[in-house]
């Protein structure tokens, strides 16, 4: 299985990316076969700061658990209100 079809899984989830060129927290929006459409979080201010458009052949690692994606997590759902 190629990892983008993998990500296809975990589409409007939040995790991190690591790619050739940086690694970002953020919301996954869309895995395609060339590229990925990726919300970073600024993690200061938990506001998404920039969408990323990333080549698929140049993720390196992706992480979608773990003590940091969860405190993210915990984090922007405590800013959903009930209105």
């Amino acid at each position: 299985m190629r990892l983008v079809e993998k990500l296809k899984d975990y589409e409007n989830q939040y995790m991190f990316i690591r790619w050739a060129t940086g690694g970002e927290y953020g919301k996954l929006v869309y895995a395609g076969d060339d590229f990925i459409e990726f919300e970073v979080i600024n993690v200061d201010t938990m506001e998404y700061s920039e969408t990323v458009l990333i080549n698929s052949s140049l993720i390196l690692e992706v992480c979608v658990g773990g003590f940091d994606v969860g405190r993210i997590l915990a984090e922007m759902s405590s800013k959903i209100s009930l209105d």
